[in-house]
């Protein structure tokens, strides 16, 4: 057992805590159904999360994810019938959910690495209607969701560093030597949804971005907002947003490594021209970042830009996981870019109201893909506000409120 019982107590009650503080325009309610999906190395937090549910009246379903080789197995084997299949029952438990709960926890991530991503994008186009229930009950105030990373062997040796250091890492990052987590996070996201609610009134026309490898001029579009915090992911100090895809131009580079699908992709530098990814290249994993930006029309667009202050996040090394990596601290705090798709929830106005059109001509961008791109380097954030004013908003790895 990688933590001690009083920190898996600690992380069970941050994760139950974070599920409900994420539901937007609505409170849970006794017996209200809470989906616990969990990788089998997380059954020692699993189950400490389960019995926090079943204390709080909530219908409880647990269900345990097919190891990785099971996923390759699939994709490999699989026909094109096999690979839009969707199980009878799955619409309706999606219908059903009011919440779910995600510890992750792999054993391989690179058991992927040689399937063709195109099958990959295949089930996923299949599954979409899946997640697009969950997506409108959201946006309804009747779901919400978080997730959170259980230390495995397999995430420590990809990340350069004992099980021992990246336990270390979780723990600091997630507040788990505190007394009392949850108080801490409270605090925290207060100080966050501060500076999200600064920046979504400041009336900003233009982003544009500055590192020693980056140029980019990202168009806010119109309607929007940022969001920051809520539960959805722990940890979670990222303020971010889902520009208008259209106005994106210049260079973006993520100095930071990712895997995507089992593979590895580093030193990844996007050349945006009139919104789209014109030309993509990467030190390493480059066809494979091809294949992704090629999936669908929309994967070689942004859905989402996102800033993270080193002030709140301690995470201070690469953790070969996009949860932890997208929250980086360190010296200089992180950016990152996703290619693909947006998030509704940063509409400013009724998201009732966001339906597919409306999401078209505000540049919303749609895909199957979403694919977070981090860069860590010393970098300034000015706003172009719509008066003509130039705000300089984020510097020294900190925003400037």
């Amino acid at each position: 057992m990688v933590f001690s019982k009083v920190q898996l107590e600690r992380y069970a009650d941050v994760m139950v805590w974070a599920m409900e503080e994420a539901r937007r325009g609505g409170k849970f309610s006794k017996y209200d159904t809470v989906l616990l999906r969990y990788d089998a190395a997380a059954a020692p937090l699993a189950h400490v999360v389960y019995e926090r549910l079943l204390r709080a009246r909530y219908h409880a379903v647990a269900r345990v994810n097919a190891p990785e080789d099971f996923a390759r197995s699939f994709y490999t084997l699989a026909d094109d019938k096999q690979l839009d299949y969707v199980a009878a029952g799955e619409e309706e438990l999606q219908k059903e959910l009011n919440g779910l709960i995600s510890l992750r926890a792999p054993s391989d991530l690179t058991a992927l690495k040689s399937v063709n991503p195109s099958r990959i994008a295949r089930a996923a186009v299949a599954r979409k209607s899946l997640r697009e229930i969950l997506d409108n009950n959201e946006q309804g105030g009747i779901f919400s969701w978080t997730l959170c990373n259980y230390p495995t062997k397999e995430l420590a040796a990809q990340a350069g560093l004992s099980l021992k250091e990246y336990t270390a890492q979780v723990v600091k990052a997630c507040f788990l030597n505190d007394k009392d987590p949850v108080k801490k996070w409270k605090e925290i996201m207060a100080q966050i949804a501060d500076i999200g609610a600064w920046l979504s009134g400041l009336k900003i026309e233009k982003l544009h971005i500055e590192t020693a490898d980056m140029d980019l001029e990202i168009l806010l579009g119109e309607k929007r907002k940022f969001i920051s915090g809520g539960g959805n992911n722990i940890p979670s100090f990222e303020i971010f947003t889902s520009p208008d895809w259209r106005g994106t131009r210049g260079v973006y580079y993520a100095d930071l490594p990712s895997y995507r699908s089992g593979n590895y992709v580093s030193g990844v530098r996007l050349e945006f021209k009139e919104g789209r990814a014109v030309k993509a290249t990467a030190d390493k994993g480059q066809d494979f970042l091809r294949k992704m930006l090629s999936m669908d029309r929309g994967a070689a667009q942004v859905g989402e830009f996102s800033l993270t202050d080193r002030r709140f996040s301690k995470i201070d090394k690469f953790m070969a996981d996009t949860l932890f990596d997208e929250n980086f601290g360190g010296r200089h705090g992180n950016c990152h870019l996703a290619v693909g798709a947006s998030y509704a929830d940063t509409f400013a106005g009724n998201i009732r109201k966001l339906d597919k059109k409306n999401k078209e001509s505000l540049g919303f961008n749609e895909s199957s893909l979403h694919w977070d791109l981090i860069n860590t380097q010393a970098k300034t954030v000015h706003a172009l506000l719509k008066g003509g004013k130039t705000v300089l908003i984020y510097e020294k790895g900190c925003f400037t409120h």
